[in-house]
């Protein structure tokens, strides 16, 4: 739908434009509502309304989510921003470098168990009663049942050493 000359752009969007602007669900800007990583005010028929800097907040809220950041990470992070401006470049900024820093441990841990996949998934050994790599005399059992070794920061220091 094109804008006529002159036409004036509305200030606000419905919960419709929004999800059609920025390809995602209704239902997923509900939800990302209720987790509080964005907000909506309400016309008087009670309709969502969104401010249109709300488009950049949810590109934000989606590549974050691509890059593997958990939805309570995404919220904390964007609960320092203000609601009632868009997200600046020094904000994106800001959020970038802290999740750059989680995306290289991720990496990093990634590559740990890759590398040792084939010998060692760092899970404990729990069908075995001894791994000389990661579970001598099966210690690891004594902690419970289930992976014990997750997050792969074990792994991360047993790659480097």
């Amino acid at each position: 739908m094109k804008k006529k000359t002159g036409e004036r752009v509305p200030l606000e969007l419905s919960v419709g434009e929004v999800a059609r602007r920025s390809g995602i669900a209704v239902s997923t800007l509900h939800f990302y509502e209720t987790k509080g990583l964005i907000r909506s005010n309400r016309n008087r028929g009670n309709q969502r309304r969104y401010p249109r800097s709300i488009l950049r907040r949810v590109a934000i809220i989606k590549v974050a989510q691509r890059t593997g950041i958990p939805l309570a990470e995404i919220a904390e992070a964007l609960s320092v921003l203000p609601h009632d401006r868009p997200v600046t470049a020094q904000d994106w900024r800001l959020l970038s470098e802290t999740w750059k820093r989680q995306l290289d441990a991720r990496i990093e841990n990634l590559t740990a168990l890759r590398n040792h996949l084939t010998d060692c998934i760092g899970c404990g050994c729990l069908s075995m009663h001894e791994c000389p790599l990661r579970n001598p005399d099966d210690v690891l059992s004594e902690q419970g049942a289930g992976p014990r070794l997750l997050p792969l920061e074990d792994l991360a220091e047993h790659s480097a050493g």
